[in-house]
């Protein structure tokens, strides 16, 4: 089989390419995070779990970007949904935005609901119970377990 640039993209390539550069821009972002004085000795920081996401991130794109089987011959991806990655862009960028004002168990459960709904579920069931319990749950492992701050939100604060 001939190798060709038509034959080389598909859409498993093009999805591996994003989230390759995506993972890439967050490993940066990571290093930019700033640690208390005499963190630097400590063996967990506040870098040290987004790190290993950066790294997982760029291993499984690359695993994915290897991998990925060529679409039919002369079959392009040109059926992508585009409509639905810039929903889903503004759906993140409202979620950076909600989650100063309406903070982390909000704005996380709105996310997701969003999210949800835009992959097609409908069940208000499963919209509502997959969203509000998870994040409550995690939201209570993290504060109330590990005693880690998550953002209240200025709504809550201002009063």
């Amino acid at each position: 089989m001939q190798l060709t640039t038509s034959s080389l993209l598909c859409r498993d390539r093009i999805g591996a390419l994003i989230f390759l550069a995506v993972s890439l821009c967050y490993g940066y972002q990571t290093s930019l995070i700033p640690l208390f004085p005499g963190d630097e000795y400590e063996p967990f920081t506040a870098r040290t779990l987004p790190y290993l996401l950066t790294f997982a991130g760029i291993g499984l794109s690359l695993i994915l970007l290897v991998t990925a089987k060529p679409e039919e011959q002369g079959q392009l991806p040109s059926n992508l949904n585009w409509r639905l990655l810039i929903s889903f862009l503004v759906l993140m960028a409202a979620y950076g935005v909600g989650l100063t004002w309406l903070g982390f168990v909000l704005a996380t459960s709105l996310f997701l609901l969003g999210g949800f709904y835009l992959l097609g579920e409908r069940r208000k069931k499963v919209l509502f119970g997959a969203s509000f319990p998870f994040v409550l749950a995690f939201w209570l492992l993290l504060t109330k377990g590990l005693d880690i701050y998550l953002e209240p939100g200025n709504l809550f604060t201002a009063w």
